[in-house]
């Protein structure tokens, strides 16, 4: 996939990861999260190809709001994404308990409130991908930024 170039209001926005850092920390918190350990709310995602139906697994981070499950996707428009749109749903795993989920994405104009609690959480680590959004952005920044940020709902299945 290639990275769309544009704005984060672009719903197609894709932010690819940067170099050996990027990667190495994926492993590193991959590693410990299949073994139990939660780094901060880590999951590893399990969610069929769209095209080929085979499993793919990414780690994300499992924002509980009010009660609710979310998951964003800060790079934007990733596979995981494409895939979870596709399937609807899949598992959620920390360790060896799994849970069977269903994915549903938020609409854009429900998305802001859900971004700045990620933000405030997450910020340190997506940061770089967030183009300028801050847990003190405005509503209206958070807003006009929704598009390039999907927020699936995590509910069980």
């Amino acid at each position: 996939m290639t990275p769309t170039p544009g704005p984060a209001s672009d719903p197609r926005r894709y932010v690819a990861p940067n170099g050996r850092m990027d990667r190495w920390f994926q492993v590193a918190v991959r590693w410990l999260t299949e073994r139990g350990v939660s780094l901060m709310g880590s999951r590893v995602l399990t969610v069929p190809g769209r095209r080929t139906g085979e499993p793919r697994t990414v780690v994300v981070n499992l924002l509980v709001l009010d009660g609710e499950r979310f998951l964003v996707a800060p790079r934007g428009n990733t596979q995981w994404v494409r895939n979870a749109r596709a399937a609807g749903g899949g598992e959620l795993a920390l360790g060896r308990r799994t849970e069977r989920v269903v994915l549903t994405e938020l609409p854009v104009a429900e998305r802001g409130p859900v971004l700045r609690v990620y933000l405030d959480r997450w910020g340190w680590e997506v940061g770089r991908f967030v183009e300028g959004l801050t847990k003190d952005s405005t509503d209206a920044e958070l807003a006009a930024a929704a598009p390039g940020f999907p927020v699936l709902r995590v509910t069980a299945a």
